[in-house]
């Protein structure tokens, strides 16, 4: 039986958390918490036969700061614009080190 990496998980759950906070955001709703321990992607086992490459170490702190600015409620930038740029994050890195959820990352910008 498949048993999901520990990284699989945890991007299960920050697709679950964006999918959330898009309705939210489409909703009009303003999010003030992030849930998820953003640090996890540092430590987290990796699927079998993937590793934290240059590249992945590239994207991983820009990922995580443009989640945090999420929820940064004194930002300028307006929350659908700050939503998409994490989401953009997202598929930037997926396009070069695990290119399978693609599509289904793309569900998550709001147009």
């Amino acid at each position: 039986m498949y048993q999901p990496s520990e990284m699989a998980g945890f991007m299960k759950a920050m697709y679950a958390y964006n999918l959330q906070l898009k309705q939210q955001i489409i909703a009009g709703e303003t999010p003030i918490a992030m849930p998820l321990d953003l640090m996890t992607l540092h430590s987290a086992e990796m699927t079998k036969g993937k590793g934290r490459t240059e590249t992945w170490h590239s994207f991983v702190n820009v990922f995580i700061e443009s989640q945090q600015t999420i929820t940064d409620t004194l930002s300028n930038v307006q929350l659908k614009t700050r939503f998409n740029n994490a989401i953009t994050n997202c598929l930037s890195c997926h396009k070069t080190e695990c290119t399978g959820p693609i599509p289904k990352i793309k569900k998550l910008l709001i147009q």
